[in-house]
């Protein structure tokens, strides 16, 4: 018996849409943390006077640093997770009530300990040049830096996942976008009116390089190689 085998161009595949409600759920938790940090820490400011507020009308320095680096961290991680090349294996394997660390996890982990561990070493740094009594005053300014900069990430999120972008092509533009971000919070933590950096040009130099500029290179390394 002959079987007769019609070859037409067109072929039946099977779609998968990739959901992103992850990236909302992340974002949604974003906003609800700094509507709670504005309206319970600051007395209901709005955005405006929370950025323009001097040091001396603050209140709460610590704990809004603490929620807006870890706000920070979600929309890091969710907007550059995906461009991890693999989870180590000591962390992929083990779970935990049927979940598993998957490159959204790697990355998030890798942010929070990166920004803990520099938040030690740069306490460490002002109390070991003495100048410990200007602490507050760098919290209160990199939280007003790292929040404008999160709300920026924000929205690089929705148009990384929601619009019809060439993810490998924008992965250049988010490298320029660090890179400029990085230069200008080097020349803002310098020349802000706060003073938030010792006197001194050698302590400014030091803290450049082995505080902002060393960890930046070995984060990249742990996260992309």
């Amino acid at each position: 018996m002959l079987q007769i085998i019609a070859e037409t161009p067109f072929a039946n595949q099977l779609r998968l849409t990739e959901s992103y409600d992850w990236v909302i759920a992340i974002l949604l938790l974003s906003c609800f943390l700094y509507v709670f940090m504005l309206s319970s820490l600051h007395r209901g400011i709005n955005i405006k006077r929370f950025l323009m507020q001097d040091i001396t009308d603050a209140s709460n320095v610590v704990i809004t640093w603490v929620i807006v680096s870890f706000a920070y961290c979600l929309s890091v991680a969710a907007l550059i997770s995906q461009y991890v090349p693999t989870v180590p294996r000591f962390l992929s394997l083990p779970e935990v009530l049927g979940l598993q660390f998957n490159k959204f996890g790697f990355t998030f982990l890798c942010l929070i300990l990166f920004y803990m561990g520099k938040a030690a070493l740069s306490y460490l740094f002002y109390q070991s040049v003495g100048f410990s009594r200007r602490w507050n005053s760098f919290c209160f300014t990199a939280t007003r830096f790292y929040f404008v900069l999160s709300l920026i990430i924000m929205g690089l999120c929705i148009g990384h996942y929601y619009f019809p972008i060439d993810k490998s092509e924008a992965l250049v533009y988010y490298i320029l976008f660090f890179g400029i971000v990085f230069i200008f919070k080097v020349l803002f933590y310098i020349f802000h009116k706060n003073h938030i950096l010792p006197n001194e040009w050698y302590y400014k130099f030091l803290y450049i390089c082995t505080l902002q500029f060393i960890p930046i290179m070995a984060l990249w390394k742990m996260l992309f190689f």
